[in-house]
């Protein structure tokens, strides 16, 4: 047996999925996004049953209801994980009932885009399933731990986002509502809405694309829509672009971005670069030394 090594062509030749995340204010239009993707390849994973705003849309939909449904969910579309022990979610055996009950996984491949609204809401599935299982009581007194409850729901929901990461043949988006908070200091905060911190937390590591979509306002302009996809943003909103392909600020447009996304990218050298802020005159007259 020889040592498995990919090659860079074999690794080029793969299909290789977009996963990312896509918060905003509740209203801002983050269902709406499936108008721009072809509904004969997407499949809306719907948990907040809020498909009014695409009423009229040709695509097919899931609605999972519990956090049982949503595991079985990802591992039918993600496939098994074959670290795992049989009696673990994701497990190879976890797979083959899913399966059974399912039907041949090959159903799924006529969709490359998978469409999660939300994440906010199986977050909460998540800690009501939680706060049943026994990790979640005290072992002493047999009530409730709040503690044990946040750990394992930490726990879940990054062995779900983890899962559907993994599933490389498809396009994976997570669309959340972004809380607007004040901090110690007075300053403005965003941060996903998410039950627990762990999730949020975590998040960004675990997705390429973090997006956050925005009401912007040019000055003297009238306020539009757009998506920010730049960790060094002037708002301060949660983003990140892997791909190296991503302007600051895009058009609203989710089948646009990945097709931009899929552009060749630039090389690193040009990618990786230092522009030095200018030199404030003033700052620098009072460093230099009195005489």
């Amino acid at each position: 047996m020889s040592l498995p090594i990919i090659s860079a062509d074999q690794r080029l030749a793969e299909p290789r999925g977009i996963k990312g995340c896509i918060f905003g204010k509740s209203g801002i239009g983050k269902t709406s996004l499936l108008w721009t993707l072809d509904p004969e390849r997407t499949l809306f994973m719907d948990l907040e049953a809020g498909d009014l705003a695409i009423e009229g849309w040709a695509g097919d939909s899931i609605r999972p209801r519990t956090w049982t449904e949503c595991r079985d969910f990802a591992v039918f579309i993600g496939g098994p994980n074959p670290a795992l022990r049989d009696e673990q979610p994701y497990s190879p055996a976890h797979y083959a009932a899913v399966c059974d009950r399912f039907g041949d996984p090959a159903a799924l491949d006529r969709y490359d885009t998978i469409f999660v609204d939300s994440i906010t809401v199986a977050g909460r599935l998540c800690f009501g399933w939680c706060k049943g299982q026994p990790e979640a009581l005290s072992e002493k007194t047999g009530k409730p731990d709040v503690r044990g409850a946040y750990g394992l729901h930490g726990r879940e929901m990054i062995g779900w986002l983890t899962h559907l990461q993994h599933t490389r043949a498809k396009n994976v988006w997570f669309v959340g509502i972004l809380d607007e908070k004040l901090d110690d200091f007075n300053r403005k905060v965003f941060q996903p809405q998410i039950d627990g911190s762990k999730t949020g937390l975590e998040l960004p590591g675990i997705v390429d694309e973090v997006i956050t979509m925005a009401e912007l306002k040019a000055e003297g302009g009238d306020p539009y829509r757009a998506f920010v996809c730049q960790t060094i943003n002037p708002w301060g909103f949660p983003a990140k672009d892997r791909s190296g392909r991503l302007e600051q600020v895009e058009e609203p447009h989710l089948g646009r971005l990945m097709a931009k996304i899929r552009t060749p990218a630039a090389l690193a050298t040009d990618r990786l670069t230092y522009a030095p802020p200018p030199e404030d005159p003033a700052a620098a007259d009072q460093s230099q030394p009195q005489i």
